[in-house]
């Protein structure tokens, strides 16, 4: 469709949302983000772009530079990891990597620096709605991509072993699978594996209740729930191992919990 002076329809609505768009971005002031992570951007179009999410802008929104940001982040984390633990299996490592990167730790990060306030999502009703978790937790790997690509690899990685020195330091002392403890200790002990045997299955589907019990060869089982299969054969090694393991052969918690007592983080 035109209009009179020849407008066509779709560029009148680009038009529309262009200047929406720009009119939005000037309530946002970003320097108060540069601030608070410590980061003065040369380019600060990068800066917006990385946390535009595609609902704002199809086009020029943040999904490529989140892409990259997981893998700074997965490299930094990585590079740290190997610095603390130089001896630690590649399996605890694998654990604690997993815990550092993943999105709940991410959003968690992005919380603390409250980024939800700097993302960009469409609003036409310009109604106060929630950003959804995932959101955010992707808009802080793209911020992690973004001062990697303005900065630079030395700054990302001070950057980010800035925002995560806390949740590194809580690495440090790991509750270990305690299934797989019990089933190396059993097998090194008895040349045998535990005994799980599914006591109960009870409660509605949506929120089931099983109780598992475990035992080592030649002893009693010790049985405990949770709310999954998996959880309650967890929560019933972790009661063989107190009970029998440290009862019966002078184990202490040390067998299931990794700890290292002073840690350089930066």
């Amino acid at each position: 469709m035109y209009f009179g002076n020849g407008i066509n329809q779709l560029d009148l609505i680009n038009f529309l949302k262009k200047l929406f768009n720009e009119n939005y971005l000037m309530k946002i002031i970003y320097s108060n983000l540069e601030k608070k992570i410590n980061i003065k951007f040369k380019d600060k179009k990068l800066l917006i772009k990385s946390l535009t999410h595609k609902s704002f802008d199809k086009n020029d929104n943040n999904e490529k530079i989140e892409f990259l940001g997981d893998r700074v982040l997965g490299l930094v984390i990585a590079k740290k990891l190997l610095e603390i633990y130089p001896d630690e299996k590649e399996g605890i490592l694998d654990k604690k990597f997993a815990s550092l990167v993943n999105k709940k730790t991410c959003l968690q990060i992005a919380k603390n620096i409250n980024l939800e306030k700097y993302i960009l999502t469409l609003n036409p009703k310009n109604k106060t709605i929630k950003i959804e978790d995932k959101v955010i937790a992707d808009g802080c790997e793209a911020l992690i991509g973004a001062v990697y690509l303005d900065k630079g690899f030395n700054n990302v990685e001070i950057f980010v072993l800035n925002l995560w020195k806390k949740n590194i330091k809580e690495s440090i002392v790991t509750q270990i699978d305690a299934k797989t403890k019990l089933q190396e200790f059993s097998l090194k002990k008895f040349k045998k594996l535990p005994i799980y045997k599914v006591i109960s299955n009870t409660g509605p589907r949506h929120k089931p209740i099983f109780k598992v019990g475990v035992k080592l060869p030649n002893l009693k089982f010790h049985i405990s729930e949770g709310t999954s299969k998996k959880d309650a054969e967890q929560n019933a090694a972790i009661l063989c191992l107190k009970n029998d393991v440290e009862l019966w052969f002078g184990m202490t918690q040390v067998f299931y919990y990794q700890k290292i007592d002073t840690v350089k983080i930066l």
